[in-house]
């Protein structure tokens, strides 16, 4: 791997903010974000990226890339769940399995983000369909999840209907703001987009250097609960994410030209949920163990895809043609 892309990555002012959280929980420090402030970063992140993304889907040529492309993700978000459970039945519970499988069939929004910082850093660029991507990909894990818990433990499990998912998953906030952005950037004229450009473009790095560096200390505080679970847990969160990225740059070869599209396929297939996921399966599935899906998504794999994941899935794009 080109070691230029894992400089660049560690030094980008974003990231080093959320060692700098990682750092302030170990320090015992003070140190936090007000929650009503941080609610409405995530809020803005989404919005900016979901109004930049329809921007750049209305200037693009509708083609059988976009097709395949939102036909990819959605098979993606079905089949990851499905054979992590496979693998996660054989130390958890099905309840523990069912929620973990979701987390990892869907995406992180934050890590989406992350890159597409990762890519203007890199003057890569990416099409806006790949917004709608990410937005499609965060339900179909959830239902899978759930319909997985009740197949395998009808004694204790969901006792709420799969509508209430379904429309639980797609009414979620995180997505029905991505969607309804990427809309109205594809209804806006490129001279009332100028418009709000200064406050869909310009700040938009140093918002996501503050939200990171909350994110930070939310990973801080997760680390030692997530330890004390044992080895399992922290491979899985690390190896599963790894092969799904790489599997995502192998297949998108086939029929994707663009890098910058191929390497965002792969962040979204090796992220893992830990906003979506938590809140649909405090309904779902209320035996699952919050304090186990949760800090292996958002203390192990959201880490480790920032820091080392985004320069190697890039080194795999470039080298995978």
């Amino acid at each position: 791997m080109d070691l230029h892309l894992l400089a660049d990555n560690l030094s980008n002012p974003a990231l080093l903010f959320f060692f700098l959280g990682i750092l302030a929980v170990q320090l015992k420090s003070d140190l936090e974000i007000p929650a009503n402030s941080s609610k409405f970063i995530s809020l803005y992140l989404l919005f900016s990226i979901g109004f930049k993304g329809g921007q750049e889907l209305a200037h693009s040529p509708f083609s059988w890339e976009i097709i395949w492309s939102l036909i990819l993700g959605i098979l993606l978000a079905i089949w990851v769940p499905l054979y992590s459970f496979a693998i996660l039945r054989r130390r958890f519970s099905v309840a523990n399995a069912g929620a973990i499988a979701a987390s990892y069939g869907s995406v992180s929004a934050v890590t989406f983000v992350t890159a597409i910082s990762f890519l203007d850093l890199e003057k890569v660029t990416y099409g806006g369909h790949m917004v709608a991507v990410m937005a499609l990909m965060e339900a179909p894990s959830i239902v899978v999840g759930v319909l997985l818990i009740a197949l395998f433990d009808k004694k204790n499990g969901s006792a709420l209907s799969m509508s209430k998912v379904c429309r639980h998953s797609l009414t979620n906030g995180s997505v029905l703001l991505i969607l309804g952005s990427l809309l109205i950037g594809f209804l806006a004229s490129d001279q009332q987009a100028e418009g709000i450009k200064p406050f869909t473009t310009d700040i938009f790095k140093g918002f996501l250097a503050v939200f990171l560096l909350d994110m930070g200390i939310s990973s801080g505080s997760k680390l030692s609960a997530l330890v004390k679970k044992g080895w399992f847990a922290l491979v899985f969160a690390i190896v599963i994410p790894l092969i799904n990225g790489c599997l995502a740059v192998a297949i998108t070869s086939t029929f994707l030209t663009n890098p910058g599209d191929r390497f965002l396929f792969a962040i979204l297939a090796a992220s893992a949920s830990y906003i979506a996921v938590p809140a649909a399966m405090r309904l779902a599935a209320p035996k699952a163990n919050p304090s186990l899906y949760l800090p292996m998504a958002l203390a192990i794999t959201f880490p480790f895809n920032i820091t080392l994941g985004m320069p190697l899935y890039f080194y795999l794009v470039q080298t995978i043609t």
